[in-house]
């Protein structure tokens, strides 16, 4: 019988991953030794308390800032020692960012505040495709003041995902909206990471989505663990609220 193929390698790696803020009485140590393999494709709940440490890691990952020590690989780089300009292509090339306010353009309609993006990535969708990924097509010309708050934050997810990052980085991205509105919002996440096997990390502090993650983790006090791994994570319309 044939050997079965090895797994992949995972798509980012961190081992003993530390930041420490300021220094001698006055430090404070935001992330305490975190250790984190997360494969291509997965959707990933991380899950604590505000001052848990889960932004900090979030910028880790995408390269936002750098650790005060251990080691953070994407495909064996070493992002943890990489260059301003190293550091740029990175965050250019690879990352999407979704956070809680959606940082939008107000002059700029839907579709040219995603050609922003679009014009200086390697192999970008178009705004319209990118629309269309999260049920916004008809809304292309329309300014952010026309746009209800699920709406906007929905062009945000568009405008992250239209390069085609192999990493989508979400913090609280439903934490300004209200519980309707956020499921909009989480249905294009999970369709995002459905259809284009982007991997995923959503930053939360509602504990009610780690049904629709692979796997779900939990931060408290700068340290990560696992808490638990769902076999056939949820559709985010049969979530409980």
């Amino acid at each position: 019988m044939a050997a079965s193929p090895p797994p992949d390698p995972p798509l980012v790696v961190a081992r003993d991953l530390t930041k420490t803020y300021g220094s001698g009485h006055a430090a404070v140590q935001a992330l305490r030794g975190v250790d984190l393999d997360l494969p291509a494709g997965e959707l990933v709940v991380l899950l604590g308390a505000s001052g848990s440490g889960k932004s900090t890691l979030l910028n880790l990952i995408g390269g936002l800032d750098q650790p005060t020590h251990g080691e953070l690989l994407y495909r064996g780089w070493d992002v943890a020692q990489a260059d301003e300009a190293g550091l740029t292509a990175y965050r250019r090339d690879v990352v999407g960012f979704v956070f809680q306010f959606y940082n939008l353009i107000a002059s700029l309609t839907a579709r040219e505040n995603i050609a922003l993006i679009t014009e200086v990535s390697r192999r970008p969708m178009s705004p319209d495709e990118a629309l269309d990924l999260v049920g916004l097509t008809n809304r292309a010309d329309h300014f952010p003041a026309q746009l209800s708050g699920g709406e906007q934050q929905r062009v945000a997810i568009a405008r992250a995902i239209a390069k085609r990052p192999e990493l989508l980085l979400c913090d609280e991205p439903t934490g300004a909206l209200d519980v309707k509105t956020g499921m909009l919002v989480l249905e294009a996440i999970q369709r995002i990471n459905r259809d284009i096997g982007t991997l995923t990390l959503v930053i939360t502090h509602n504990a009610v989505l780690a049904e629709m993650a692979d796997r779900v983790f939990t931060m408290s006090d700068g340290r990560l663990e696992l808490a638990r791994v769902n076999s056939h994570p949820r559709p985010v319309q049969e979530l409980s609220w």
